[in-house]
């Protein structure tokens, strides 16, 4: 499974491409974030199923969390 990448790892990738962090790295990070917190939201209701079977963290590490 490709894991999908946090906003904050893409942030600290892009400081250590370039030494530092731009106005406008932030700012695509925090897009970035609401974004993935309103697909986290609706993969809860996705096809009208609810993931009763799964804790908030599985969820995470299965989504979000490679191993480095």
């Amino acid at each position: 499974m490709k894991h999908k990448q946090t906003a904050v790892d893409w942030l600290v990738e892009q400081y250590k491409k370039v030494g530092g962090i731009s106005i406008s790295m932030a700012e695509i990070a925090k897009e970035m974030e609401e974004q993935q917190i309103r697909d986290a939201y609706w993969a809860s209701y996705k096809e009208g199923q609810y993931s009763g079977d799964k804790t908030a963290d599985e969820y995470y590490n299965q989504t979000y969390k490679s191993e480095q």
